[in-house]
């Protein structure tokens, strides 16, 4: 059973996509919980999982030919063994998804409010002329300027953050206890980034939602998570408190996610690089999958693969070297 502190929780997603002859392993053995109003950021490269991670949490990745393997709990629910009605009860209604890019995500050729309204109708089957004094109060509440005009607006008729804003009144309309964002800040300039996290901030606030923010920009998750999962290769490599991890990175892919941040404080004219590549889906080393790229791996680190283990209180590392020494 689901613990009472936990409104989701992840139990060994493996995500698998079949190649030639190999299958491509997106997420491997991932495990997460997710507590109720309480902001998780989710960081790392391109390529290491987090969006997948996401996606399976709605299924919305077409299976086949993706092979989604482990548990998601929700509310005691596991939705991966869900009919496609209840699923549909729960997909939008209690769990909403910003995506990345909403001009791709929005529908060129229908009106903003019909595209806010359709969910309302349908989960919570309110009439049309309820459905469109409430698409307007969401507008509103994401700061939507003359928003009773511009709910009869086709997504090409707003800037970029109004598209944004839109998307997260989209996701924001059946008060869902959960709110995934994959990068919705990226394609943003710095002004607007800031306007949309504080948005995001003040309406966990007052709906109680919990929120899952990936980025792969530390600093912009620091502006709004209680915690940080760090993934590389398609696994969890370390995972604490956003305070615990600023002062004291343990793993050395998040160490060196750090060195790559620009400082203000600094007479360095270059930025630190990670040496290397992420590895080869389809053919992930044996131990664990950083120690091609580690300038502090030893040879058990090409031998055995490392577990999430605690190092502290709500710190957890998966890194042979800092179990027996902070490296």
């Amino acid at each position: 059973m689901l613990k009472q502190d936990c409104i989701l929780e992840i139990k060994n997603l493996n995500v698998k996509f079949p190649a030639e002859k190999k299958h491509i392993h997106a997420v491997n053995g991932v495990d997460l919980k997710i507590k109720p109003a309480e902001t998780i950021g989710v960081v790392g490269e391109s390529g290491c999982g987090k969006s997948v991670t996401l996606f399976s949490i709605l299924r919305l990745l077409k299976s086949p030919p993706a092979i989604v393997e482990g548990r998601i709990l929700f509310q005691g629910r596991d939705i991966l063994k869900l009919r496609e009605n209840e699923l549909y009860t729960i997909r939008g209604k209690e769990v909403a998804m910003i995506f990345q890019e909403p001009m791709t995500s929005l529908n060129p050729v229908m009106k903003i409010g019909n595209q806010i309204m359709e969910a309302l109708i349908i989960h919570e089957k309110l009439s049309k002329a309820e459905a469109v004094k409430r698409t307007i109060q969401l507008l509103e509440l994401v700061e939507i300027p003359d928003a009773k005009n511009r709910i009869w607006n086709y997504p090409h008729q707003l800037s970029g953050g109004m598209r944004q804003r839109v998307m997260i009144a989209m996701a924001l309309a059946c008060k869902p206890k959960i709110l995934l964002a994959d990068e919705p800040t990226t394609a943003l300039d710095v002004t607007t980034q800031a306007q949309i996290l504080e948005l995001l901030k003040q309406i966990k606030k007052s709906l109680n939602t919990s929120i899952v923010f990936v980025s792969h920009d530390l600093a912009v998750v620091a502006e709004i998570a209680e915690k940080i999962v760090v993934f590389y290769a398609g696994k969890i490599v370390e995972e604490s408190t956003t305070v615990s991890l600023f002062k004291n990175p343990v793993h050395p892919y998040t160490k060196a996610l750090f060195g790559c941040m620009p400082l203000l404080n600094t007479d360095s004219e270059r930025l630190s690089v990670i040496e290397g590549s992420i590895p080869d889906p389809t053919d992930l080393p044996t131990g664990c999958v950083f120690y091609p790229r580690c300038k502090y791996s030893i040879k058990e680190c090409s031998e055995k693969e490392p577990k999430l283990s605690n190092i502290d209180n709500d710190h957890r590392v998966a890194c042979h070297r800092a179990m027996g020494e902070i490296i």
